[in-house]
């Protein structure tokens, strides 16, 4: 019993320590507070993990009644299984570097406690959302997670670009939101129950289904709902690190892990998670090629890899999903944190192209980049490799759609282009940046997160590994072709990369650059500019025209010409000079004055 309340008592003890330094957000230390409470949040959270992996503990729920609408009881519970306990200590030990990283990168800002505590709190929701044990308390935490997301990419509000980047996440995951809470009541009304361990032994129909797909596909920036993700790179870089690479992005994908046993069954509902998956991944995989921005490069890279996630979903398999979340967590935080390093020390800049050179001058960063796109890569014994290898296995060995394999093949090649595009601008060469820039990255607040993450993006995959426990049997024997086919296309993409680096990348472009002509942003000018555009332009047509026709032509001036033509026309045949008329008038008017003397 005592080892059965552990992992609560951890999780109680983890979140009450988060919320130490909300007590007075105003201290003048607020932010070294912060950091010290998810430090040792993270050593608490530790705890329940070494349980799980000596004791091989079970899932435990605990739930606490809140009231009821009619007859559906409306509980606080918490579930503490295998996935929120591994996650939890990933989540707050990334945490605890960008934190510490932050203290760096936000020196300058005048409201640094203010974004410490944006942090904390959506740091809050993270653990809550994770940890749910029914979809009201996911719900909390998905709400939670996403107004953080908005307060933190508009961060700098003064800036027309962010304010809207903020304004655009916002409305792409309402979107969600509305597919999410058509669930939420569709399970209220006919089942009077939310609690996730009740509805999973039940039979579910389709566009229940679809509707919480839909849902995780805004939050996880699939294909249609991608474009907020680049976007949301105007916030700061730790923001970026935090939020929109290893925590808040993931929780698309972690719904539909926690929901895995309800669409396990479905078939339309796998389907539309392996080819929705497949296309994100190769899409946004194609727009990372295109891109000069470091931080637009990764956040593309962010979503390419999460519609790989969703394809793991696809294929019934949300452990390798999940395992790939949590080696995902560090390489592309630290990814994040080495381009942030980069961009702090060349005065703000952020184009790849004016960069170059920087392994003599940034070598720890630098070295960090590489290890990072080497493990994103899927370069063996790194993190990525074993997560990233086991789902395109997965796909080679399942009866699966060839286009969804070609897809997540093509897609797997193209992030050894864009990751060695990355390595080659900002490491290689010489220097193409101002040579008044003053570099410096020797100090122990950028180099310890940065190097905890590097620590994690190595031996992270080998470590959980060992701890992931897949939910079906797994097949042990395949042919050696479909062994390798990941190793293959990344080694292909690699030397392609190379020979794209000789051949065009180091030469002045002659003729218009054909990244321009091959534009993968039409998706955000079709959605946002023409959509829109035309909408508008056929409403103020239609409302000019019935307006123009209607109300201003038959009630304004038409309609009062056409009401006094009659009297007038009356009038004018009354006035032709004809004795007859005059008489007849002349003989009513003596009648009626007759008549009305008679009457008085």
């Amino acid at each position: 019993m005592n080892l059965l309340m552990a992992p609560l008592s951890s999780y109680i003890l983890s979140m009450l320590v988060l919320m130490v330094p909300l007590l007075n957000p105003n201290s003048y230390d607020f932010h070294f507070k912060t950091k010290t409470a998810v430090k040792t949040a993270f050593f608490i959270s530790t705890i329940p993990l070494l349980l799980m992996i000596n004791e091989t503990a079970q899932t435990m729920s605990f739930s606490w009644k809140w009231f009821n609408i009619l007859s559906t009881p409306i509980n606080l519970t918490i579930q503490l299984d295998h996935y929120s306990i591994i996650f939890i200590p990933i989540a707050l030990m990334v945490t605890w570097s960008i934190v510490e990283y932050s203290l760096w990168y936000m020196h300058n800002d005048t409201k640094i406690q203010l974004f410490f505590k944006y942090l904390l709190i959506f740091l809050l929701a993270m653990m809550l959302l994770v940890s749910a044990g029914n979809f009201l308390m996911l719900f909390i935490g998905w709400e939670g997670v996403g107004i953080m997301s908005y307060l933190l990419i508009g961060w700098y509000f003064t800036r027309s670009n962010a304010g809207a980047a903020a304004l655009q996440a916002v409305l792409y995951n309402r979107i969600g939101d509305i597919g999410f809470l058509f669930a939420l009541f569709w399970l209220i009304s006919l089942y009077d129950s939310i609690d996730l361990n009740f509805l999973f032994s039940m039979n579910h129909s389709t566009p229940l289904l679809l509707a919480l797909i839909i849902a995780a596909a805004s939050k996880s920036a699939q294909f249609g709902l991608h474009p907020w993700l680049a976007s949301a790179m105007e916030g700061p870089t730790p923001v970026s690190a935090l939020l929109h690479s290893s925590t808040m992005v993931v929780a698309g994908v972690f719904l539909l892990i926690r929901i895995h046993p309800m669409i396990e069954n479905n078939q339309t509902a796998l389907s539309t998670c392996l080819c929705l998956g497949a296309i994100s991944t190769a899409f946004a995989a194609t727009c990372a090629l295109t891109q000069n921005d470091i931080k637009k490069i990764i956040a593309y890279s962010t979503s390419s890899q999460l519609g790989l996630m969703v394809v793991a979903i696809g294929l019934n398999m949300p452990h390798l999903a999940f395992f790939h979340i949590c080696t995902h967590a560090f390489f592309k935080a630290m990814l994040f944190l080495c381009s942030g390093s980069i961009i702090h020390n060349l005065n703000d800049e952020q184009d790849i192209r004016k960069m170059g050179g920087l392994q003599k001058t940034l070598p720890f960063t630098t070295s960090c980049v590489s290890v990072g796109s080497l493990a994103l890569m899927g370069t063996p014994y790194l993190a990525g490799f074993f997560s990233k290898d086991a789902i395109i296995e997965a796909i080679n060995t399942s009866d699966v759609n060839a286009w969804a394999l070609a897809l997540t093949i093509i897609a797997t090649s193209f992030t050894a282009v864009y990751s060695l595009r990355v390595i080659y601008f900002a490491s290689m060469n010489y220097p193409r940046f101002n040579p008044v820039v003053s570099i410096n990255e020797n100090n122990p607040t950028i180099i310890n997160p940065i190097k905890r993450l590097a620590f994690g993006s190595i031996i992270a995959g080998l470590i959980i590994n060992q701890i992931i426990i897949p939910t079906s049997p797994m097949i042990l024997t395949m042919p050696t072709p479909l062994k390798i086919t990941a190793l293959v296309v990344s080694i292909l993409g690699f030397i392609i990369a190379v020979d794209l680096a000789s051949m065009s990348w180091t030469k002045t472009p002659k003729t218009s650059n054909v990244s321009k002509s091959i534009n993968t942003s039409f998706y955000p000018t079709m959605i946002h500019r023409l959509i829109p555009s035309f909408m508008l332009n056929f409403s103020l047509r239609t409302s000019s025209h019935l307006i123009d026709t209607l109300w201003l032509e038959k009630i304004g001036p038409k309609g009062l010409a056409e009401l006094q033509l009659p009297p007038i026309t009356k009038n004018q045949e009354i006035q032709q000079g004809l004795i007859k008329v005059y008489l007849t008038i002349f003989v009513f008017s003596t009648l009626i004055c007759l008549t009305v003397l008679q009457l008085v």
